[in-house]
């Protein structure tokens, strides 16, 4: 009797134990998109937990502004979720270094990204990656497709064509040809320098050549799209000089702008807000024929808190994040926000399709100064937008902005001294 008493007891225990075991495991996922809420409630949590019992996700958002100081605070505490969603380069380099994110190299779903789209989130060596990549934006121009054929512009490619058309525009005047302002600088080195800029200095091998110090930013390569900005000037309309970001946004989605020098982030809201049809065309090349070349700029991945008791079903999540099946979803339900993962996947907005499409045709990269060189005093990243601002005021000249961004450089980062 005893001894069945103790083949009950043990038998019990074991049951228990796989009861335990069989219980769902959930997920908490930290992110500073709060406006993706419904997205994730709707779309990306159903279609994962259909296919992965056992494992329940809950998307815990909060503000953007708070985010970065929010959860390096929850991450030293213990108090943070599973998945951590993770900003580009530094900020999550740190949380690495910290030992608060966990090297994710050895995952086998790693493959389906290339060297440029892990590069925000490896370490300087490359020899950890620490975040799937999970999207990017991408620069190039939006345009009135109706004032290109009222005026009877053609689409340009090469430079000389992007100029001629912004003249016609101008000798027309029914249109300002290109809505960008200065007044809150950023937009300027966004969507001006790191637009046009990697058809210069020819992408991934000009901007790696800078960390290295095989370049300098006085080289002509660096400078030549300073003088290209200068000859903007005259096509930004009246005023340009007090014109923010948002007037730029309203001057051309309200039809009074031709041009819109864009990041793909753009799309959704102009869709909303513009009732003529668009288009987009990528950074016009020097001259027929050139290789292409695209800012296809991380934006955001996602990681596994070091300290989640769920690591297991942490990256049985994070392989699913690198998978077609979340790509297709979060591409389409966000467009202008493009999935990083080899496998290309078919935008069903005809827009953020264009954008994508180039990833085909052009060599791409990332803005030149958001890995590594904006680490010292000064910032390259917050220099480079007085320079973009100087260049096209004309304040300065090309090769007066290269000499002083590259003085700053060197004042700081050893491979440029």
């Amino acid at each position: 009797m005893k001894r069945t008493l103790t083949s009950i007891s043990i038998l019990a225990a074991t049951l228990l134990s796989s009861a335990a075991y069989a219980a769902d495991v959930t997920l908490t996922i930290e992110s500073w998109r709060n406006d993706d809420l419904k997205l994730w409630q709707e779309k990306i949590i159903p279609a994962f937990e259909k296919d992965h019992p056992g494992i329940k996700l809950k998307f815990s958002p909060m503000a953007p502004t708070e985010y970065n100081s929010a959860i390096n605070s929850k991450l030293e505490a213990g108090s943070a979720g599973d998945i951590i969603t993770c900003r580009p380069f530094d900020a999550s380099l740190a949380l690495y270094q910290a030992g608060l994110l966990t090297d994710l190299s050895d995952m086998e779903a790693m493959d389906n990204f290339s060297d440029v789209a892990k590069a925000a989130w490896q370490t300087d060596d490359g020899a950890a990656t620490f975040c799937v990549p999970m999207a990017s934006v991408i620069h190039g121009f939006i345009y009135n497709k109706d004032a290109f054929d009222e005026v009877g512009v053609e689409v340009p490619t090469t430079v000389d064509e992007f100029f001629a058309a912004l003249e016609k525009f101008k000798e027309d005047g029914t249109y300002i040809p290109m809505a960008m302002g200065t007044n809150d600088q950023w937009e300027a080195a966004t969507m001006g320098y790191q637009n046009i800029g990697p058809t210069y200095w020819k992408g991934e091998e000009g901007r790696l050549a800078l960390i290295k110090g095989e370049q300098k930013l006085t080289d002509p390569q660096w400078v030549e799209p300073y003088a290209v900005l200068a000859k903007w000037a005259p096509y930004l309309g009246d005023g340009y000089e007090a014109q923010t970001y948002p007037d730029s946004q309203n001057l051309f989605t309200l039809g009074r702008a031709a041009i819109y020098p864009a990041g793909s982030w753009e799309i959704s809201g102009f869709n909303a807000q513009a009732d003529f049809e668009m288009g987009a065309f990528k950074p016009p090349v020097q001259k027929a024929g050139d290789t292409c070349y695209i800012s296809d700029h991380t934006d955001i991945g996602i990681g596994m808190n070091a300290k989640t008791p769920n690591a297991e079903a942490a990256k049985t999540f994070l392989s699913w994040v690198a998978s077609p099946e979340f790509a297709s979803i979060f591409g389409n339900a966000l467009p202008g926000f493009f999935p990083l993962s080899k496998t290309p996947v078919e935008m069903s907005d005809p827009l953020a399709q264009e954008f994508v499409s180039w990833r085909g045709e052009c060599e791409t990269t990332i803005r030149s100064t958001y890995q590594i060189l904006s680490r010292g005093t000064p910032n390259l990243e917050n220099e480079t937008w007085g320079a973009s601002v100087a260049a096209i005021k004309g304040t300065s000249t090309p090769e007066e902005l290269g000499k002083k961004l590259q003085d700053g450089l060197a004042s700081w980062y050893d491979p440029q001294k």
